[in-house]
């Protein structure tokens, strides 16, 4: 699934952390297209780590003061995003990852919040980073920030300087039957009640079910095609059920 380099730069990530006993330095930014397992790939960090983990969704966010929180002030202040994470997860050493950091708004009439993660981002600057509810420094250096993007495009020049960028490739034929047969049918089956193994699908079925109907990088779209099918077993069970109860 995911390629050798980026398993590697992860490693070798993991491997300073623990012998350093902190994550200050470079911030990971996994580039790569839809569904192909960017977040979990996170939480797989967050979990080897041994610490919370918190998504935070930049898709939308246009206003600066959603990223550094709003003076007290205001009515209906509230801290910003990464000070929220930090209060749910309970601890300043948690892993957060900036899911799409590419769909950042830019050029907003409330400030431009892409320069307000610049700060956050930056190893040198986060030991003082001061939210606006808060008003007090707050050190971040401790936390380990994951990004995530879809397009390299889309992430201001300043921002990608601050990150090191890991590319993700999609998922081979091969690949993605695998992934069907271990994870994504067995969790179907889970989800609709249905026994394991239900569903007797061989491999040539999934190869078809992939190299015909998926034609996609990630799997998402290979994930519906699952739940499909295991709908339409589960209306044949039923019916076949209520037919004997007839009989």
């Amino acid at each position: 699934g995911i390629g050798k380099s980026v398993k590697k730069r992860v490693l070798e990530f993991l491997a300073v952390c623990q012998l350093r006993g902190d994550t200050k330095g470079s911030i990971m930014c996994l580039l790569g297209p839809p569904g192909i397992g960017k977040t979990s790939l996170g939480k797989s960090v967050a979990t080897a780590l041994g610490r919370d983990f918190h998504r935070i969704s930049l898709g939308g966010v246009h206003s600066e003061a959603e990223v550094r929180g709003h003076r007290r002030t205001y009515v209906g202040a509230m801290p910003g995003l990464v000070m929220q994470a930090i209060k749910k997860c309970g601890s300043n050493n948690a892993v957060i990852m900036l899911d799409e950091i590419d769909k950042l708004g830019r050029n907003s009439v409330n400030g431009d919040p892409a320069s307000a993660m610049l700060e956050i981002l930056d190893p040198e600057q986060n030991q003082h980073f001061r939210d606006h509810f808060l008003a007090l420094p707050f050190n971040l250096s401790r936390i380990l920030f994951i990004a995530t993007a879809n397009d390299i495009e889309g992430i201001p020049r300043a921002l990608r300087d601050r990150m090191e960028v890991i590319e993700m490739n999609g998922y081979t034929v091969d690949e993605k039957v695998e992934i069907a047969k271990r994870h994504l049918l067995p969790k179907q089956q889970a989800l609709h009640g249905l026994p394991q193994g239900a569903l007797g699908l061989t491999d040539a079925a999934i190869d078809h079910l992939v190299s015909g109907y998926t034609r996609e990088a990630g799997v998402r779209e290979l994930d519906r095609q699952g739940a499909s099918l295991c709908r339409a077993s589960a209306v044949r069970r039923v019916e076949e059920r209520e037919g004997e109860g007839e009989g």
